[in-house]
């Protein structure tokens, strides 16, 4: 369990072992015109660690506001993901990627659903293809200098064992991204992660917009006594669990006060605290897929 006081410059090792930082801006929802100024805001603040992907829609305002803070791009780790209707095609995905980040590579490139959908009808699975095989070629990406890292995203349990248990998998994944807050532990799937050497990055760890998170007592109260706002806990919560974690803002106020991390840290007792917060929701679903992706079995 991290407990240092300077969260801000914390990194996590991967099985490959490249450091990730623990604290990155997240940009999913985030609207076309603002995305640039909130990754040229948070990388002048001293962010190190930004994530998009493809089917996110906003790849080309990021790679603008990485050009436009005028930090090098090799101090960056920068994350995409590949999209579900593109698993047939990762060449061409990552390809497309690249381009709009006007960037040679990324740090880390993940498989953002383990559903392989048709791209002429989203409500259908690909019938000739399935998530082991997406894994195939992106193994084979990764011998090119265009990803330092392959991952994948929403993995369970159940998923992820067949994955690793297929033949065909010569490289374990890097990152599993998954929900993560303490609304959304997901303990059991955090601790099959660490067991096979897979690194975890928390979306949604502030519990999204409007979050319920912001009424929980406990939380509340807990932040009022540490002088902190109920999103610092949250990120502090989850770096010291040991996962990365990805904060999304387009609020410069915001993405600055998620960013004063150092110099305090939680105790063991209020991380039990956080960790006893009874409330159970979940901001990302899997009923808008072709195929269910969540079993239960994270818990």
């Amino acid at each position: 369990m991290a407990s240092s006081m300077h969260m801000t410059k914390e990194t996590f090792t991967l099985n490959t072992g490249d450091r990730i930082p623990a604290l990155g801006l997240g940009t999913w929802q985030s609207k076309p015109n603002e995305v640039t100024e909130a990754v040229k805001v948070a990388l002048k603040k001293g962010y190190r660690h930004i994530d998009t992907a493809l089917a996110y829609g906003n790849e080309n305002e990021v790679g603008k506001g990485i050009k436009e803070s005028g930090v090098p791009r090799s101090e960056i780790w920068l994350t995409t993901k590949l999209d579900n209707t593109w698993h047939h095609r990762v060449t061409e995905g990552i390809d497309s990627s690249l381009k709009d980040l006007g960037t040679d590579y990324v740090d880390l490139y993940l498989m953002h659903w383990p559903s392989s959908t048709d791209p002429n009808d989203t409500s259908k699975h690909l019938e000739d293809w399935d998530f082991i095989k997406t894994w195939q070629e992106l193994q084979k990406l990764a011998e090119t200098k265009k990803v330092k890292n392959i991952g994948v995203s929403n993995f369970g349990v159940r998923n992820l064992e067949k994955l690793l248990k297929d033949p065909s998998c010569k490289i374990i994944p890097s990152v599993n991204q998954i929900e993560l807050h303490p609304n959304n532990p997901s303990p059991k799937l955090v601790a099959y992660c660490k067991e096979k050497g897979i690194h975890c990055t928390g979306y949604s760890c502030l519990g999204s917009t409007n979050s319920p998170l912001y009424k929980d007592a406990t939380l509340l109260k807990l932040a009022e006594k540490k002088g902190k706002t109920p999103q610092q806990c949250l990120l502090a919560w989850g770096i010291q669990k040991g996962w990365s974690v990805i904060p999304k803002s387009v609020s410069k106020e915001r993405i600055e006060k998620n960013f004063e991390l150092d110099g305090w840290n939680l105790s063991a007792e209020e991380i039990s605290e956080m960790d006893n917060m009874k409330d159970r929701f979940k901001v990302c679903g899997d009923g808008w897929l072709p195929v269910k992706v969540f079993f239960g079995d994270d818990e």
